[in-house]
């Protein structure tokens, strides 16, 4: 199947060239006279299927919030229910319930519901539309919707006239499965070939049904145009916002905003010298099973700490038991504080991922701390470690190529602790706050401008589009 083009309505303006020319990249909003731009706070409703710490989209939405609080902004949230979202959740009443797709529900009526729950949910639709007449938004921010959601709540944005902007933390709306991962391996076949491709080369899990059912998810959500509610898609990444242009997601309407650090109270490592610290999911593609491997070529002595959770977690503890027994340290999910502690204590951070990373948040806080870092060279990870200055970068699934830059680091720690400083003032020069913010209003000014003319061309052109 041929790729099938989103973009059904007018082209928004686009605000300067990306990266090679073909990205906008938002700097400032166009100058629409809203209450952001004339210094008044602004009613903000984040909207994502988790509001606990669970990965990088949920810390970033949290600390984007905080970040708004503390600048004036009214702010609340609209997700599904769950016993671990943070509280208190003014509306949680009006959450949908909780489903788990991983793993899928068991016996043929729950999968049924999740399926349908998956391609619309109207529950979710409803309970948004009771949460914006309540809370009377000035815009949506939305994040991670896909599945536990769905794009169901984009009608209820559209049909109270708020301005929607989507932060996407993944591929969802190029690739069905979201990570551009087959089977394990890095693959881009669905970016120019159509969400279909995820079925005839069963990407998840080797699996028909599930990758087919991805499949027809994405390609349904595409044919009903049931992102178009979103008037400007925000990618963290120039890597991102690239694979969404190629697979003609909706390019006139992209932006590249980085993500934020805030350094306040992050103190910064003192002394060289450490072991090796990994921060993140215990998921397969991360690669933590490749950096346990090429924990063997370190010196005695040398451990590896590993902070996060996840499925693979138990397999990663015997493979750890077997290959390096004693050297990898697990600590499960670590609240902020304790996380940067361990950091510190590190000559450097691994992000071994064989997949095509955004820009995970696990850089810019090792940055943050000080300590340089050693990365794969997939998807955004290379726009961040500079090679020499505060990293290294090495080919992905090759324990032995991550071994030796490891081993460089740390036969170094001189060396290692300048490339952290460097890390850290970077940070501060292209990662702040406050500029994030401003960025981040911008967005929200320029939604709101193109809402009523989007509205206008909407009608005027119902029932048309490009042919798909």
């Amino acid at each position: 199947m041929p790729n099938v083009n989103w973009t059904r309505r007018p082209a928004l303006h686009t605000v300067g060239p990306g990266r090679g020319g073909q990205t906008p990249v938002i700097t400032s909003g166009p100058g629409s006279p809203d209450r952001r731009e004339q210094g008044e706070s602004m009613r903000v409703l984040h909207v994502n299927k988790f509001l606990y710490r669970r990965g990088g989209a949920e810390g970033y939405l949290l600390d984007l919030a905080d970040l708004q609080r503390a600048a004036g902004d009214t702010v609340a949230y609209f997700g599904m229910s769950h016993p671990e979202n943070e509280s208190p959740l003014p509306y949680a009443a009006r959450f949908p319930s909780e489903v788990e797709l991983e793993p899928a529900p068991s016996g043929v009526r729950p999968r049924a519901v999740a399926v349908g729950r998956m391609l619309w949910s109207p529950t979710s639709r409803r309970g948004l539309a009771r949460v914006i007449d309540d809370f009377r938004p000035d815009v949506l921010h939305l994040h991670n919707i896909y599945h536990q959601l769905s794009p169901s709540v984009l009608a209820a944005a559209r049909a109270a006239g708020v301005p929607c902007v989507l932060t996407m933390h993944d591929y969802k709306l190029a690739c069905p499965s979201y990570q551009l991962l087959d089977r394990g391996r890095p693959c881009q076949a669905c970016v120019t070939g159509g969400p279909l491709q995820a079925a005839r080369r069963r990407c998840k899990d080797g699996s028909l049904s599930r990758s087919g059912l991805l499949a027809v998810e994405s390609w349904l959500h595409r044919q009903f145009d049931a992102y178009d509610p979103v008037q400007l898609f925000v990618s963290p990444s120039g890597f991102l916002a690239d694979v969404m242009r190629r697979a003609g997601v909706y390019p006139d309407r992209l932006r590249v905003v980085n993500h934020f650090v805030d350094l306040t109270g992050v103190a910064a490592k003192q002394t060289p010298g450490g072991g090796v610290v990994f921060a993140g999911r215990l998921a397969p593609e991360k690669g933590v099973d490749v950096l346990i491997e090429a924990a063997a070529s370190l010196p005695d002595g040398v451990s590896v700490d590993i902070a996060g959770d996840g499925p693979a977690r138990p397999e990663l503890e015997a493979l750890a038991a077997r290959r390096v027994p004693g050297r990898v340290r697990f600590h499960g999910r670590l609240d902020k504080p304790r996380l940067h502690e361990l950091i510190r204590s590190a000559a450097v951070v691994a992000v071994p991922s064989r997949w095509h990373e955004n820009q995970p948040m696990a850089v810019l806080e090792a940055f943050a701390c000080g300590v340089p870092v050693v990365a794969t060279d997939l998807g955004g990870l290379p726009e961040l470690v500079e090679p020499e200055v505060d990293g290294r970068v090495v080919a992905a699934d090759a324990p032995t190529a991550l071994g030796d830059a490891l081993n460089d680091l740390l036969a170094d720690p001189e060396r290692a602790y300048r490339m952290g400083r460097a890390g850290r003032a970077k940070i501060a020069a292209q990662f702040a706050p406050d500029r994030h913010l401003d960025r981040i209003r911008g967005l929200y000014a320029e939604a709101a401008e193109a809402l009523p003319s989007r509205r206008r061309a909407g009608r005027a052109t119902a029932g048309g589009g490009a042919a798909r």
